[in-house]
Order: structure tokens, then sequence, then C-alpha cells
């Protein structure tokens, strides 16, 4: 997917995209709300399962509007990366137009492509007066997501923006990433037409899943963990059988057979470990041919001995506990 950044692609005529509602003077419950009609362009990569940070299962919840439990980054929280990507985001494009000399400017609405009407997208702006490249797309990235950007533009960044092209028949697009906060990097994507026909083929499955109300299947990720866990939060005590459906009994022996190598790759695992540890004694590191290790001692650490002060203060339970909700529990037996 990364030579996405390198094709080149025959300038054709496009239809734009529609103006689908102006965003200026929406607020942003309204604008997520708008959103949810279709699939837009920082939903491409989650919509066809490549998005590392969010699944299918749980973006089909969004869509269908059973997302009012799961979790939410807070717009107003100075620590979550979405709050510093949206104070950000006219410093990178005025940085990117102090860099390059391209003008740029906002546009304040949701596009939606002609033909598509479940394709949405929001630009971060419009490159002005530039044959080669019509779209910009600003970035920010701290110190663990800059690793992310060490062989360029990720592969789910890179479907976010070919979704765009996509949208707006536009030919290329710059993506310009403020790293660690002190580096700017512009990176020119083109549009790629064999991989937008396929993103939207991909997309088109997806969608038949938000309007036929059929959720995808989960894929293993710790979002669709915690879709699950949201979409079921309830068993009823209800027994199912599934000893004649011979998939579901397949798919039973196969998660037996991965937890019985799971462990016993946790044991080997566990006895290299104390063989590396017993050869280095009182070593604080260890130094191999391929790597190193250390095994070093921690600070040591306060806690609160909360049994001790509840036997000799139990009037405390009641005056400060709190009821923390259970979760469904998978038990193999």
């Amino acid at each position: 997917m990364n030579n996405a950044v390198q094709i080149q692609s025959q300038t054709v005529a496009l239809r734009p995209a529609l103006r689908l509602v102006k965003t200026n003077k929406l607020s942003r419950d309204e604008w997520l709300e708008v959103r949810k009609h279709g699939i837009g362009s920082s939903d491409a990569a989650a919509a066809v399962g490549l998005n590392p940070y969010k699944s299918q299962l749980e973006l089909w919840m969004e869509k269908t509007g059973r997302d009012a439990g799961l979790p939410k980054p807070d717009p107003n929280d100075t620590s979550a990366p979405v709050y510093w990507g949206t104070l950000l985001e006219p410093i990178v494009a005025a940085s990117y137009t102090q860099q390059t000399g391209r003008k740029v400017r906002k546009v304040n609405a949701v596009l939606q492509h002609p033909d598509k009407p479940w394709m949405l997208a929001n630009i971060d702006r419009e490159v002005v007066g530039a044959s080669d490249v019509q779209i910009l797309e600003c970035k920010t990235a701290g110190e663990f997501g800059a690793r992310l950007w060490k062989e360029g533009v990720p592969e789910y960044i890179q479907l976010q923006v070919q979704h765009q092209l996509a949208v707006t028949g536009k030919q290329a697009a710059d993506v310009a990433v403020l790293l660690c906060g002190q580096q700017l990097q512009i990176y020119r994507i083109q549009r790629d037409e064999p991989l937008i026909e396929k993103l939207m083929t991909l997309q088109a499955h997806f969608w038949h899943y938000v309007t036929h109300d059929i959720p995808p299947p989960a894929d293993g990720t710790s979002s669709a963990a915690n879709a699950l866990q949201y979409l079921y939060p309830q068993d009823t005590g209800k027994q199912i059988d599934f000893s004649l459906d011979t998939q579901m009994s397949a798919i039973f022996t196969d998660l037996k057979e991965v937890r019985f190598q799971l462990d016993k790759y946790k044991l080997m695992e566990e006895e290299l470990k104390q063989q590396i540890q017993q050869s280095m004694g009182d070593a604080s590191k260890a130094i191999f041919e391929t790597g190193s290790v250390s095994w070093k001692r921690s600070k040591d650490s306060i806690a609160l001995d909360t049994k001790k002060l509840l036997a000799d203060h139990p009037e405390l339970l009641e005056r400060y506990s709190i009821t923390r909700p259970g979760s469904r529990r998978f038990l193999i037996s």
C-alpha cells in the first residue's frame, strides 16, 4: 500500500463533489450526527478493516447509533491527541504555506460523492491556484505516533486521502505532518484509480452491513473486543447449543489449540528468561549478539493497605465506596 505515495495516475475528467451540508455553523455533535449517514474520509480505513485504532465492528456501532456507551475522546482533554490535532491544524496549514509557498483555504462543508451518496468527506484545506495538487491534509504526531511515519505516510492515512480524492474528483493531495511539535514533513499522494476502485468496493460491502443492520465479523483487535462488551453487556442465563454446528465447533477447537500453544510458549518464554537471569546473577545488563536485556530493581513505592484501613475504620467503606459495573468474562471449560 505504501507505493500509493509514488503512483502517478492519468488525469481523467471526474465530477466534483456535492456539498452536502455547511459545517461552519454546526456544533461538533451535529457534525458527528451528519457523519453517521455515510462513510467519511476518517472512516475509510476502518470501513475496510485497516485502521489500527478502530475495527469495522466499532465503526458499525457508530453508524447504526449503537455507540452511546462506547468511550469517546474528549475534544477538550489536553492529554488527548484529538485535542492537539484540532488545535494545531491551522498552524500546520500555515507552516505548509510558509514552506511551500502554496496558498490554502478552509472548506466549510461535508462533501458527498456525486454518484455514491454514502461516501462523504471533510478536507482540512484546499490548495488554491496550484495545478499539481488540490488538497491538504494536516496531521500531528507525538513521540509514539511519529514512529508510524518512519517509512512515509501510514497506510490508514493513505486510504483516508485516497477516499478524499475519490469524493472530490481531485488528482493529488499533500499530507503535512508535524512530528513531535517541531518538524514539518510533507508527502505527495497522487490519485490511484485501481486503489480507489478497490476501496469503493470494500466500503460498499461495509455499508451493506450498516443498511441491513448486520454486524460485521469481529477481527481480534482490542477495538472489536471493546465493541462486543458494549454491544452485549448483559447475559440472559440462556444456554445455546453449537454441538451440531460444524463451523462453530471448528472455531472452538481452534481456540482451544491456540490457547494450548500459548500456554506452551509462555512456559518456554519463562524458562528461557530464567536461564538468562540465572546466568546474569546480580548484573544489571547483559549484551548478546542480537540485542541486550536489563534486569534492574525498581524504586520502592508506597501503597495504601486498604484491607488494614477498612479493618480499623469499617465506616469508611460505606462513605467512600463506589460501584464498578461488571463485565462479561469468557471462560473455557
